[in-house]
């Protein structure tokens, strides 16, 4: 009788148990120790690295490093610190800096003696960096005046640490390739890796961190590089994030200081706009979600300027509630806290959960703040002014809202008259593309699946919401029928000023914009909207900008729609030939200029469009920007269009 060897599929037994040895777990798993395997996770390798080098800043052992983009796409990070330790562990009989690039979990943050405080995940960084990498080479410079290097591939030691020079200087480079086996992308972005090395430049202050991108070099071979350095820290990271608004006061608060054993800073700042921007950090680490550190932040400042405006009869002639909210409209505030045993929710570290620090933080803004008011009665009543005009916007705003609301109840379905709706009732499964004019919109309505592809023509600009009240914003007939297109609106039980998302009537939405200066205009516009106004859609993935083709490119029967001058070049040479003059190029100025077809084939189609996705990489970085592109302040803009005027194109 023949023996059956198949396992039983429907039995779970002891031999279903996979046990993942050291490195093969980050490998089989490695979303769960970088967030994603696309291109946050490709930056957040950088980012590990680096930690370590910062570790070593913190600790009081370095003050450069130098983070290089190879023209590989591999990346080298260089640092003056003491260097990883080279001698041979006492228990696994290697190389300490063999055990500390191939086991997790192991390094110098777990002893409080080596590093008080420490950034990375939670231990597991440098090690994950290495078995997602194919090579990596690890040079140690100046332990016993000895240069020390190790290679390995997809976290396999080549061979033992071994000496291979000597050396006068110290410190650690650390250089990878990413193993595009376990990516989906390969190519760094500078601009991401500039704002968070700016970033922690502003976190660090005295550390200089310079970075260098090999493929971008000029006619003299020297490549693109940037140099990031900080005396002022958190005041001057509040100055550079508050760059584009108009002041309402001169100078930045500036907290500093230790309770409960927690080092706790703060720099914040008031401007003239109408929105709020606190960024939080825990040992560097950006906490998107915010966390106990921010609630004592909240919850400090609301009492204290409540307290001194109370104390001094500011708010006598106001006949409703002031909240929270309103003590921070126009604040530009950045709360960087260090916790030796940061607890974080969730794998990638966004929200702080140490419920220590709420009382700590509390204390020190009320402490300090209160202090600041006392001494300073005239900044104080700016500021005091300037929440009772947030108070009165709000209670208008608040009433515009429910007038909005109440009229898309009254009016039976509540939709828009302009949009073209989907048949499909799954919201994950539809889209809504906010499509420029009536023209542009006719055509896509034609042209699109009816089944889960809505359209929402838009007419002429949207509201420049960067400069407008909040009650304003629900007077504007497009902005109205935005939210009513979607279903969303602001106000939870929890919070007032929060995005209800629990009718979302469309998993994706589509900005679909001319390819023209007045298109690219509008597309800022609803995007400045979206991060002000709806922000929660844009961290959530569900934003997305459209890619029709600029150029039709054809010959005879022969047609290619091409998307960038190269493209279009190329496609001259392969259909012309000897004759590129006999090709008939056809420029899309407007979506409208295409017929339904072609707009789906090219724009709509999802087996063969392309859209990208709108991300939030460095919140403080996208408050910066919509802040100086869209805001009253013109020298900035000027600055920035002067600096980037070498990518314009003049449309013929």
């Amino acid at each position: 009788m023949e023996e059956n060897t198949a396992i039983d599929k429907t039995n779970y037994g002891a031999d279903n148990i996979q046990v993942l040895e050291g490195l093969e777990a980050v490998r089989k798993r490695p979303a769960m120790y970088i967030g994603d395997i696309g291109i946050k996770g490709l930056h957040h390798l950088v980012y590990e690295v680096v930690d370590n080098s910062i570790d070593e800043a913190l600790a009081g052992h370095c003050d450069q490093i130098t983070v290089t983009i190879l023209e590989s796409n591999g990346i080298r990070v260089k640092d003056n610190g003491r260097g990883i330790p080279t001698g041979i562990h006492p228990k696994l009989g290697v190389s300490a800096l063999e055990v500390v690039m191939t086991v997790l979990h192991a390094g110098g943050k777990f002893d409080k003696d080596t590093y008080k405080v420490s950034g990375g995940l939670h231990g597991v960084g440098v090690s994950c960096v290495n078995a997602l990498s194919d090579p990596l080479i690890a040079e140690v410079h100046g332990r016993d005046g000895k240069i020390t290097m190790q290679e390995f591939r997809k976290g396999i030691p080549q061979y033992p640490a071994k000496v291979v020079g000597d050396t006068t200087e110290r410190g650690t480079i650390v250089t990878f390739q990413p193993d595009l086996s376990i990516f989906t992308v390969g190519e760094y972005n500078y601009s991401t890796l500039a704002n968070r090395m700016r970033e922690l430049a502003f976190l660090n202050k005295g550390i200089t961190i310079h970075l260098l991108d090999d493929r971008q070099k000029d006619e003299n071979g020297v490549s693109y590089s940037e140099t990031f350095h900080s005396e002022g820290g958190l005041k001057e990271f509040v100055q550079y994030i508050d760059g584009g608004k108009e002041k309402l006061m001169d100078d930045v608060i500036h907290i500093e200081g230790e309770k409960n054993g927690i080092p706790v800073e703060v720099a914040m700042l008031y401007n003239h706009s109408y929105s709020e921007s606190i960024q939080s950090y825990v040992n560097n680490i950006n906490t998107h979600e915010g966390g106990t550190h921010l609630a004592g932040f909240r919850r400090g400042l609301t009492r204290t300027l409540k307290s001194y405006a109370e104390k001094n009869g500011l708010f006598k002639n106001i006949k409703f509630e002031i909240s929270g909210d309103d003590f921070r409209e126009g604040l530009t505030a950045v709360v960087s806290v260090k916790v030796q045993e940061p607890q974080f929710e969730g794998q990638t570290k966004t929200k702080l959960g140490n419920s220590e620090v709420t009382g700590a933080v509390d204390s020190a803004i009320s402490e300090a703040l209160g202090n600041y008011l006392e001494e300073n009665p005239k900044q104080a009543r700016l500021i005091v002014d300037k929440v009772v005009l947030a108070a009165t916007a709000r209670h208008a705003a608040r009433k515009a809202r429910e007038m909005v609301q109440r009229k898309s109840v009254m009016s039976g379905s509540g939709l828009p008259g302009k949009l073209a709706d989907c048949a499909n009732n799954d919201p994950m499964a539809c889209e809504l593309f906010l499509v420029e004019g009536d023209s542009a919109g006719g055509t896509a309505k034609q042209g699109r699946n009816r089944d889960f592809q809505a359209i929402l023509p838009l007419r002429g600009k949207i509201l420049n919401v960067e400069k407008a009240l909040e009650y304003k914003i629900y007077e504007n007939e497009e902005i109205k029928n935005i939210f009513t297109a979607l279903g969303v609106f602001r106000g939870t039980k929890e919070d007032d000023r929060a995005l209800n998302m629990e009718k979302l009537r469309y998993h994706k939405i589509v900005i679909m914009c001319d390819a023209d200066v007045d298109g690219s205009h509008i597309t800022t516009l609803i995007l400045t909207f979206f991060f002000r106004h709806m922000r929660e859609l844009v961290e959530k993935g569900h934003v997305y900008i459209a890619a029709p083709p600029l150029y039709l490119v054809k010959k005879g029967k022969d047609q290619v729609y091409c998307w960038n001058e190269v493209d279009r070049a190329e496609q001259v040479k392969i259909l012309g030939g000897d004759k590129p003059e006999s090709v008939n190029i056809q420029r899309y100025k407007g979506l409208g200029e295409m017929n339904a077809i072609q707009l789906w084939e090219t724009t709509l189609d999802p087996s063969t469009r392309t859209l990208r996705q709108v991300t939030i990489d460095s919140a403080a970085e996208a408050d910066r920007v919509f802040a100086m592109l869209m805001g009253d302040e013109v020298p900035p803009r000027r600055e920035f269009i002067e600096q980037n005027a070498k990518y314009a194109k003049i449309d013929a």
